[in-house]
C-alpha cells in the first residue's frame, strides 16, 4: 500500500517516466462529462503505457538522488487483503465443517475445500474438491482455487475471438439508464430496458432492424418518423426497419420496457444517431 500526496506522485512519474504522465494528461484533457461520469478519452487512455507503478517509480526513486521525496516503509498489522484473486475470496469466506463456502443460491454436496459464488440463478456442486465455481448472468468460470488468477490467459482467447464477453457486460449502463441483453437467437434478440426520468435515448434509426417495444411500467413518449405518442403500461409499438425514432421518459418515475428486436444484423453498431442529449456521435443507443 502506497501513501502520497497526488501532486508528489505527479511529480514523480514526470519525472521517471514522462511518457506515462503525458499520456495521462492527453486521456484527461480529453474527458467527457457523462451524467455524473467523468471518462477520459478513450483513444488517449488506451495509448497509455501499462507498467505497475513499483516498476515505474517506487523501485527508482531510492536510487535516484534527485528523487524529490523519501521512501519509507511502516509496518502495517491489519489482516490487508486486496481480494484480487478468487482464492483470496475463499480466505476471507465463512466456510462449512469441509471448508467449502457459498455465496448466493448455491447447493455443495459431497465436496471439500470448494467455492461457489452464484448471482443469478441456483448453482450446484457435487463431489468437487479445491475448486471455484463464478455464475454471473454473463459467464460461468470452473477453475481450479490454486489456479483461479489464470482466468486472464481465458480473457486474452475471448479477445483474439472477438467475443463480446471479454468487454461487455449483459447489463449495460448508459446516460439515460440501462438495457440488459435477456436472450438472443438467429434474426431476435430481447433487451429489458429502463430509462430514468426525463432520461431520453438518442434520435436514431437502423439499417437492419426492426423493434417491438412494450412498456413494462412507467410512461414512454416515443417518436416514430414524423409521429410522436405516449404509451403506459402494457401499451406497446412498432417501430420499421429503417424509421428515424427516439425512445424518452417524461415522467417521474423509472420508465421500463421490454425491446423485441428482429433483422438480418443485430449489432450495437447499426445505428445511425441524428440527435443526441449526451453529445454521443458513436454506436450504442
Amino acid at each position: 500500500m502506497f501513501v502520497l500526496r497526488a501532486s508528489v506522485w505527479l511529480k514523480a512519474l514526470a519525472q521517471f517516466r514522462p511518457d506515462i504522465a503525458d499520456a495521462t494528461e492527453a486521456a484527461w484533457k480529453a474527458r467527457v462529462a457523462d451524467n455524473g461520469f467523468i471518462r477520459p478519452g478513450k483513444d488517449e487512455f488506451a495509448a497509455i503505457p501499462s507498467e505497475s507503478v513499483d516498476y515505474a517509480v517506487m523501485e527508482r526513486c531510492p536510487a535516484d538522488p534527485k528523487c524529490g521525496f523519501a521512501v519509507k516503509m511502516v509496518p502495517l498489522d491489519a489482516g490487508w487483503s486486496d481480494l484480487g484473486a478468487w482464492e483470496a475470496v475463499w480466505q476471507v469466506s465463512p466456510k462449512d465443517e469441509h471448508g467449502n463456502a457459498a455465496q448466493g443460491d448455491a447447493v455443495i454436496e459431497s465436496s471439500r475445500n470448494t467455492l461457489v459464488h452464484a448471482t443469478s440463478r441456483l448453482v450446484s456442486a457435487v463431489g468437487l474438491d479445491n475448486v471455484v465455481i463464478v455464475e454471473t448472468p454473463d459467464a460461468v468460470l470452473v477453475a481450479d482455487r490454486s489456479r483461479s488468477q489464470e482466468v486472464k490467459k481465458i480473457v486474452q482467447q475471448l479477445e483474439q475471438r472477438e467475443r463480446s464477453e471479454g468487454t461487455l457486460h449483459r447489463l449495460v449502463h448508459r446516460p439515460w439508464g440501462w438495457y440488459d441483453s435477456i436472450d438472443a437467437g438467429p434474426r431476435f434478440q430481447v433487451k429489458r430496458i429502463m430509462v430514468k426520468p426525463k432520461a431520453s435515448l438518442s434520435l436514431q434509426m437502423h439499417h437492419h432492424r426492426a423493434e417491438h417495444w412494450i412498456v413494462v411500467s412507467g410512461t414512454a413518449e416515443v417518436t416514430c418518423g414524423d409521429k410522436k405518442l405516449l404509451l403506459s403500461e402494457n401499451q406497446s409499438t412498432y417501430i420499421p426497419l429503417g424509421e428515424v425514432h427516439r425512445l424518452a421518459n417524461p415522467g417521474t418515475i423509472p420508465l421500463e420496457i421490454i425491446e423485441v428486436q428482429s433483422g438480418s444484423y443485430l449489432g450495437e453498431d447499426d445505428i445511425v444517431r441524428f440527435q443526441d442529449t449526451y453529445g454521443r456521435t458513436s454506436s450504442s443507443k
